[in-house]
């Protein structure tokens, strides 16, 4: 009796703890700082890291380097909180400096400060190491510490910095501002070219920068993030780099890896497979580069293999074959015995560990939960990393690589182990708690059906603060982007599930055929069956929700997608009725016009097995347009004029098409966004537009 006395005690605590709660509001999000990748010092006692501050009245996101202490501690700003703000902190090899980059003078340029480990704190004066005039980012340190790598965007006819400058200057005071395009892309995601490239550049301590990578291609190749594309070789005297060589970049994928000399000279090209390699690493002794590759051109979206590159023989290893998962971030142990890699499974993004030279090439998981960015320390006994989950942005956390397991034999070719063969994470910065203690979060909960061919497909569900389960609740379904994408247990500023639950709704979320962390042959399959089997497990996944969760409404329901999602919703609004509303973010809506607008030709090509003209069925078999005459259901249409992924014309005709249609429609429109809403004030208006469409929508019957 007294122990029964005791847990309702504690139930009433903890409800009353729920409930004093209040939920989470846009302008909690705001104030989270948004941390960024870890760095840990050579003697291996602190974490250096950046942090984004946005103003939501200045309408500014600034960036500042901190630091945090790895055996505990309070992180604490290493830079000032003013000025323009730093990024890309970078531990010199000896620990005594470290380089950043900066805009304190009208230009971003590469910075070196000294650094007292003893204290954790910045000395002296900080140097400028560039003054390039077409601006210095991704700096790195050589070796020795006495140069640096960095990136820049260069005019490739031009022999000097003076010439770049020059241009420059021509170019902004000239009262004509048309262009002349002999080649395809003009354009790439939301600017058009301007006539430069990407080029490696290194500076010596002498003050002088040298083109590594001239030529009019780009070194690196753009990208969405991830780690960089370039490294050196441990003695200093070698560049690996990731290039692009096609003639035809817009129907390409095929990224190699190349080698340089530090002194200069030709780059050597390592690589021959047709699709994309990418990411080269070094291992510390120097035998192996890894990489990741792509075995087939022209898809983006094929599987991410592990590869090591064998330097003394100029051999390529599939270090891991028969691993059906995307290898991500990675890193290699400092005894170049073990590769750490995070990849994508059912929802999560554990860490694995690769045991290079094993004779059971399987990678095993290592560390649970949505992570990235892994980092050993220097003595090897201690992984880094910034983790997330959908109720918290990313913060650092550590994990032993020296721990007890239990004594059970680890499962054959398993992406997922016990509990107990895991290394147990704990966090190393807390920056985020003080507004997190204050909102009410409700945890990602997962559930599996049958979906299209009978095959198992993944949901997920997130319930609304203070829920009570004999309630009815509207939904809010949201349909990720991609396709091949994924929800999972991880955190969005731009589509927030808490932010969404949070005014009283219950969000549902499928992976459907075409998702990633399910292996490759799940998402082949949406290759060419846009709206076949992901619309079957759309449909399938929400029926499974209505009959098994008695608190949803299914008479109050509205769904909202963006990207692959957007295309999802114009496919719903002719093949069904039974939402209440829709929101469709950059969705495309004409399949061949989509083509002739957007920039990254391989990706039509591929999802749709040619080109218009070649396969003029598939593009129309699978072309929302084309089923104007059912549309029934009240749509709220959003683009972004920058938006050249998918250009702003396909929100245009969907709209257009809504009104003659006399179909209840509203359409938000960016003038200066992309295919993503990134500033501060804009955010808040497509939060503030969604929801309430989706309120008006969703109102419970009189």
């Amino acid at each position: 009796m007294v122990r029964r006395i005791l847990l309702v005690l504690l139930c009433f605590s903890l409800c009353g703890l729920a409930q004093s709660k209040r939920p989470f509001t846009f302008e909690d999000m705001m104030q989270l700082k948004r941390v960024g990748e870890p760095t840990v010092s050579p003697d291996s006692r602190w974490v250096g890291f950046s942090a984004v501050d946005v103003n939501l009245e200045e309408n500014t996101r600034k960036t500042h380097l901190w630091i945090v202490p790895l055996g505990g501690g309070e992180a604490r700003r290493l830079t000032p909180a003013t000025g323009a703000g730093e990024d890309r902190i970078r531990f010199a090899p000896d620990g005594k400096r470290i380089l950043f980059e900066a805009n304190r003078d009208g230009a971003t340029q590469i910075w070196v400060q000294d650094f007292d480990s003893s204290t954790g704190a910045l000395t002296g004066e900080p140097r400028k190491v560039t003054a390039i005039s077409t601006e210095a980012s991704g700096g790195t340190w050589s070796p020795d510490g006495n140069s640096i790598l960095f990136v820049s965007s260069v005019y490739p006819d031009c022999k000097d910095d003076a010439c770049n400058q020059q241009r420059d200057e021509e170019r902004a005071k000239s009262k004509v501002k048309a262009s002349v395009f002999t080649e395809l892309m003009f354009r790439h995601w939301n600017h058009y070219f301007d006539g430069k490239y990407s080029h490696l550049f290194i500076v010596s301590a002498d003050g002088v920068a040298r083109d590594l990578t001239p030529g009019a291609h780009d070194v690196p190749p753009f990208s969405l993030g991830g780690q960089d594309q370039y490294s050196f070789s441990p003695d200093g005297k070698e560049v690996a780099y990731t290039s692009n060589l096609d003639e035809v970049q817009a129907i390409s994928t095929n990224s190699d890896i190349f080698i340089v000399p530090t002194a200069g000279g030709e780059p050597k090209k390592i690589t021959t497979n047709p699709g994309s390699d990418s990411t080269p690493l070094y291992s510390p002794d120097g035998k192996y580069i890894a990489y990741r590759a792509q075995l087939r051109g022209g898809y983006e979206s094929d599987r991410f293999c592990l590869m090591l590159y064998e330097r003394a023989t100029g051999k390529i290893i599939d270090a891991a074959p028969n691993f059906n998962r995307w290898v991500d971030s990675m890193a290699w142990s400092p005894d170049s015995k073990t590769i750490y890699f995070t990849a994508e499974n059912e929802g999560e993004a554990p860490i694995y560990q690769f045991n290079v030279g094993a004779q059971n090439p399987w990678p095993q998981e290592l560390v649970a939960g949505f992570n990235d960015s892994p980092t050993p320390t220097a003595d090897g006994k201690t992984l880094v990393f910034d983790r997330m989950s959908v109720a918290a942005p990313n913060e650092i956390y550590s994990a032993p690589l020296r721990f007890p397991q239990c004594r059970i034999a680890v499962p054959a070719n398993s992406y997922s182990v016990l509990g107990c063969l895991l290394s147990q994470a704990q966090p190393v910065t807390r920056l985020n708690d003080a507004v997190l203690s204050q909102v009410q979060m409700q945890p990602l909960e997962s559930f599996w059906f049958d979906g299209a061919a009978k095959e198992k497909v993944q949901g997920f569900l997130v319930k609304p603060p203070n829920f009570d389960a004999r309630k009815k609740y509207p939904v809010k379904y949201l349909i990720h982007g991609g396709p091949q994408g994924a929800w999972g247990d991880d955190w969005s500023y731009r589509w927030n599930p808490e932010l969404f639950a949070a005014n009283g709704y219950v969000i549902v979320a499928i992976n459907f055929h075409g998702s990633t962390g399910y292996g490759q042959n799940f998402i082949d399959a949406i290759n060419g069956d846009w709206g076949g089997a992901p619309f079957q497990d759309l449909m399938l996944g929400l029926d499974y929700a209505e009959k098994t969760y008695p608190f949803i409404d299914k008479n109050r329901e509205c769904a909202l997608g963006a990207s692959y999602g957007g295309y999802a919703i114009n496919w719903i609004e002719g093949h069904t009725t039974r939402f209440n509303c829709l929101v469709s973010h950059d969705g495309m809506f004409n399949t061949e016009s989509a083509w002739g607008t957007t920039e990254e030709l391989w990706f039509n090509e591929w999802e749709f097995k040619g080109l218009p003209w070649t396969n003029r069925e598939m593009y129309r078999k699978w072309s929302p347009h084309l089923s104007a005459a059912n549309f029934k259901t009240p749509l709220l249409v959003v683009h972004g004029q920058l938006d050249y992924r998918l250009d702003v014309s396909e929100g245009f005709q969907l709209f257009t098409t809504l009104q003659r249609m006399k179909v209840p429609s509203k359409m938000l429109y960016f003038p200066d966004e992309g295919h993503w809403v990134l500033k501060p004030q804009n955010s808040r208006l497509w939060y503030q537009t969604v929801n309430g469409w989706v309120d008006e929508w969703t109102k419970p019957a009189k």
